[in-house]
């Protein structure tokens, strides 16, 4: 197991808050320094703001551009890796939903720079204009890049809260500074279920290591909160995978018994696996779920060339899993329509299960259904293009802007 991400957050005291943003990374560095002492590798250094454009007195498309260019270049000479410029949120009726369409060229105007838009909350309900508009954000970054990897730093969140680490659902709640773990566990539960000989063998072998690791890394966690002033937030312990096959969510699936992923069965082991996250991890914060992005794990990527699934089985294990479609390729022409009607299914069951679920698609230019990706990122095991269903819900979306549940 690795350490994904430490996530600090932070608020701003002015548009261009240099000394809030040096604080961190000075923690954040101290807090790498000293998890690499106790036997962990830390990944990513990364900081997450306050909702965007709170400290901004001029929330236009170029406004916060700009900001985010700052943003991008105070962090990096602080070695901070990622940052997010905190999400949008607009789960609420009255929600100003207009810096959702200024996303596009944030995204264009920076390398390194995430954010989200909450959209839904089982509180509020579902802002069915702001889901529209993360549609259509999503569909005009996947065309301003010749391989639409800008979307990889935009998601639509849904009940997603304050202080979680996994990017681009990362937001600061805007109160003292904290900090929360994000890690790298797929090999774990390979590892638990690979020589399981039953199902309570794989359950305690996972479970007792999640535990195990878990109160390592709340100790640490702990004695730097008390050193540093920023509180410690919590782990989630999110089973992210790797392009190996040792560290993937879909080999360990597979290796409890269901013949390839996307299988029957698959539902059941998603399940699974997600209780024990559920019970084992000691101090739990964020998804804290399986995750199931389909260009970061090598065998979930394989089959989706071998068509074993499909993005409606994503959905069906999102209810019982802990992100969403994550990471998920289609067609770079895919409508606003279409993205949105799948946006809306995400949200909706986020809002009925009250449970985070985020929706990251990637429209790849060029590209239709079938075809295989041809990204260079060290993250991303390439796939086919997943379809989605040829239409959407344009009258939903035309007759309603907000549905409470």
């Amino acid at each position: 197991m690795k350490i994904r991400a430490i996530t600090a957050f932070t608020r701003l005291l002015s548009p261009t808050d240099d000394n809030s943003i040096a604080r961190a990374a000075e923690f954040l560095h101290a807090a790498k320094t000293q998890f690499a002492a106790d036997g962990f590798e830390v990944q990513t250094l990364r900081l997450a703001l306050p909702p965007l454009g709170e400290t901004l007195p001029d929330a236009s498309p170029a406004a916060i551009a700009a900001s985010g260019q700052w943003l991008q270049t105070e962090t990096r000479q602080r070695g901070i890796e990622y940052v997010s410029a905190g999400s949008i949120i607009a789960d609420t009726p009255a929600a100003d939903i207009s810096a959702i369409s200024a996303v596009p060229e944030l995204i264009a105007a920076t390398d390194t720079v995430f954010t989200g838009a909450v959209v839904a909350s089982t509180e509020h309900g579902i802002n069915l204009d702001a889901v529209r508009a993360c549609a259509d954000a999503v569909r005009r970054i996947g065309a301003q890049s010749a391989d639409g990897f800008g979307n990889l730093r935009f998601a639509l969140l849904a009940n997603v809260p304050a202080d979680t680490p996994f990017f681009p659902g990362s937001y600061h709640h805007g109160g003292a500074p904290a900090f929360a773990i994000a890690t790298e566990a797929a090999d774990m539960a390979v590892a638990a279920l690979k020589n399981a000989d039953s199902l309570a063998d794989a359950r305690k072998s996972l479970a007792d290591a999640i535990a195990r690791t878990g109160e390592k890394l709340a100790a640490t966690a702990d004695s730097l909160a008390a050193a540093h002033g920023f509180s410690f937030g919590g782990i989630d312990f999110s089973l992210a995978p790797f392009p190996l096959p040792e560290i993937s969510i879909g080999a360990a699936i597979e290796h409890l018994g269901v013949a390839a992923f996307g299988g029957h069965g698959t539902l059941f082991v998603t399940a699974f696996l997600t209780r024990i996250l559920k019970e084992a991890n000691p101090r739990p914060t964020g998804y804290n779920g399986v995750m199931l992005p389909v260009l970061e794990d090598p065998i979930l990527a394989q089959r989706a060339i071998e068509g074993t699934f499909g993005v409606n089985d994503l959905l069906l294990y999102s209810a019982v899993c802990g992100t969403g479609l994550d990471t998920i390729p289609i067609p770079g022409d895919s409508t606003t329509d279409q993205i949105a009607a799948v946006m809306l299914d995400v949200a909706t069951l986020a809002v009925a299960l009250n449970k985070p679920l985020t929706a990251r698609l990637l429209p790849l230019p060029g590209l239709s259904a079938g075809d295989v990706t041809t990204f260079d990122f060290e993250y991303f095991a390439n796939s086919a293009v997943l379809p989605l269903k040829s239409h959407g819900a344009p009258d939903i979306f035309g007759k309603n802007r907000f549905f409470a549940f």
